[in-house]
Formats: C-alpha cells, structure tokens, sequence
C-alpha cells in the first residue's frame, strides 16, 4: 500500500514542473514526414517519438477523424459504471465515478489506443487530482521521462507512487494508421480548392488586335473593374486554347470520390466499419446491422480494456492514497440491455434450462436482475 498523498504536498515533487514543454511543430507534412518520424520512433538505439506525436497533432484536427474518434470514446464514457464489493454496489463511490476527474482520466485511458501511451501524474493533496504528462517526454523504452522531449536524461518512473504510465512500449497507436489517409486528404482537399478556384466560375476571354494598344488599354480597365473571375486579353491573331481536363472530371466528383475513401479508411481504422457513421449507396438494413454489431464487438473490447485499468493495482494503490475504501472492490460496467440479443440468448437459455439443471444465479448475472434482498 502507497503512502497518503496528503503526507507529501511539496509542490517541488511534482514532475511535470520540471519539464521544458515545447509546442507543437505546425510545419508543412507529408508522406515523407511521416515515414521519417516513424522510422526515428522505431529505432533500436534512440528511438524517439516526438516528430512522430507533432504529427498526430496535426492529425487529429481532421473534423472526420475526431468525429469518429469521439463516438468510439463516447461509447465508453456513457456507459453506466458504478463499484462494488462482494458483489454489493458501492454508493459512496458514486461521486467520485461522476465526477470530471474521473470521467478525464477514462478519457485518457481510452486516448492510450490512440496514442500508444499516456501518462498522468497525481498531484498530492486532499482531494483527487491530476496533471498529463506530454507524451513527447515518455520514453517507455527506457521506463523515464525526460526533462527535453528529444533528450535522454529524466526520472524513472517506474517506482513512482503517483505516476501512472499506460500502455505497451512498442505500441505507436491507431493514429500511425490514421496519419497518410490524412496527409492524402489535406492534399486532395487543396486540389480540389485549387479546381474550384480555376473552374467554379466561368473564364472571361476578350480578343484585340495586336496593333490596337488603344482598345488594349480601355479593355484592361474594364477587366478589373468589372469582378475578380479568372479572365484573360489575347491578341486577336493568336490561337488560344484551354486545357482544363473538364471532360473527365466536369464537376469535381474525382476529388470527392478520393476523399470519401481516405474518410472511409479511417472510420475502418478507428470504428471497423463506416455504416455507423457515413451511409453508402449500396448500403441497406442488413449491411447496416452487421456493421453496427462489428462496432459493438469493438466497445465491448474497449469496456473490457477500461475497465482492467481502472482495477489495476496501480489505481487501486492511488485511489487508496487519496483515501477511497477501494479494498477488494471492482469497477464494474452494468450489463449493456440489447433486445434482440436478449430475445436469442433466453430463447436458448430455456431450451437449455429443459435439459440440464441451471442455477439460480445464471438469470440473475446474465440478465443482470438484481437479487431479492
């Protein structure tokens, strides 16, 4: 058992005032950043993630993106979480469950996914409170964190009470994946901003003689006065031609069609379908239904993740801190009521009641009925 937090209120123990936080590099991106911001988070010797996190960064501004990134969280923070012990709800830890806090630091382990890692330092105090720590400063390979986010010397902290590191050292997150579908897209939206700009509105063409600097001159200034369309004076006697590539792409659908995949990759690399999120042209109540039940697999497994965390010994050893009766408790997700699979699951369950003896507590803990007291 760790020692009370309230024991240790030096604000000078508190890491992350020692670290030299940098901001995020907003620079030009591409195919090639990434790929060299990769190869340096992989490395045997040095490796270093932080060109790699500026990235992410950057990739996580998509409203796409963040929009799926949100239902996929969202799914796991609405769910219903209370605690209990010995099978018994705790209502005293009701308020701390409620709580934005708590409901952060959910958000954080959930963020792991993404990221890889994440790290949250507890501050010492009465009350229950916390600081992230700057991803660019974990180094988990080394098991410190680093004072420079491209520097090698820091603290250990793996035997630091208050210091909770998530996630696997080698694990660089579901937004290594989400990343070229982005730099693709920021690169199609231009293109298409570009053909809007040359094609949105009709071009303007006047023809003069080449001799006539006169009419040159008025219709130049008519020109300029008459809108901010693309338009163009050529002499009379030249051959003018434009090249705009309209016939196969005549009302921008290239682009779009490029850019509705790269969204379509990312909500299968963060959901495991688009159905739930972007309807198709083929799409119909049954492909629907399977994508949905895909998702559901992947919350499921997300509940599952959470929910291992939050009754980690470590948790549990910093909740004990703060003074929370943890105990031998459990965080626990109330069981998710789906109809339809209820409806399948009793339908077997009484054929198989018919046949073999059943016991009293499997209907109460499959159908979560609460006991009679």
């Amino acid at each position: 058992m760790i020692k009370s937090y309230k024991s240790k209120p030096k604000q000078e123990e508190i890491i992350i005032n020692e670290l030299n936080v940098r901001s995020a590099d907003r620079g030009k991106k591409d195919i090639s950043y990434w790929r060299g911001a990769l190869s340096g988070a992989e490395s045997v010797y040095y490796p270093n993630r932080s060109r790699l996190y500026d990235l992410y960064e950057d990739v996580i501004l998509d409203g796409h993106l963040s929009g799926v990134i949100a239902k996929r969280i969202d799914a796991v923070l609405n769910k219903e979480l209370h605690f209990e012990t010995g099978g018994k709800r705790k209502p005293e830890m009701d308020e701390l469950i409620n709580s934005l806090c708590f409901r952060g630091i959910m958000r954080t382990i959930m963020e792991t996914q993404l990221w890889g890692i994440s790290g949250i330092e507890f501050i010492p105090g009465k009350e229950l409170v916390y600081e992230n720590i700057p991803r660019k400063h974990i180094k988990p390979e080394k098991g410190l964190i680093t004072y420079e986010q491209t520097g090698t010397d820091g603290i250990p902290y793996g035997d630091l009470e208050n210091v909770w590191v998530m996630g696997e050292s080698k694990d660089l997150g579901l937004l290594l994946k989400c990343a070229p579908y982005y730099l693709y897209k920021r690169g199609g939206l231009s293109d298409w901003a570009q053909y809007i700009e040359l094609f949105g509105q009709p071009v303007r063409v006047i023809k003069y003689d080449s001799y006539d600097e006169q009419t040159k001159t008025e219709l130049k200034k008519i020109l300029e006065e008459s809108g901010s369309s693309l338009s163009m004076m050529i002499p009379r006697q030249a051959d003018f031609e434009i090249k705009d590539g309209k016939q196969n792409n005549s009302d921008g659908n290239l682009q779009l069609s490029f850019i509705k995949v790269l969204n379509e990759e990312m909500s299968i690399t963060v959901l495991g379908n688009t159905e739930t999120t972007t309807s198709s042209y083929s799409t119909g109540y049954a492909q629907s239904k399977v994508h949905l039940e895909q998702q559901y697999e992947i919350t499921k497994s997300d509940l599952a993740y959470t929910a291992a965390m939050l009754n980690s010994d470590k948790f549990r050893c910093i909740l004990q801190g703060y003074g929370y009766p943890v105990g031998r408790g459990n965080f626990v997700y109330a069981i998710d009521t789906d109809v339809d699979y209820l409806k399948t699951r009793v339908a077997i369950d009484k054929e198989v009641a018919t046949m073999v003896p059943v016991p009293e507590s499997y209907w109460y803990d499959t159908y979560g009925i609460p006991p009679c007291p």
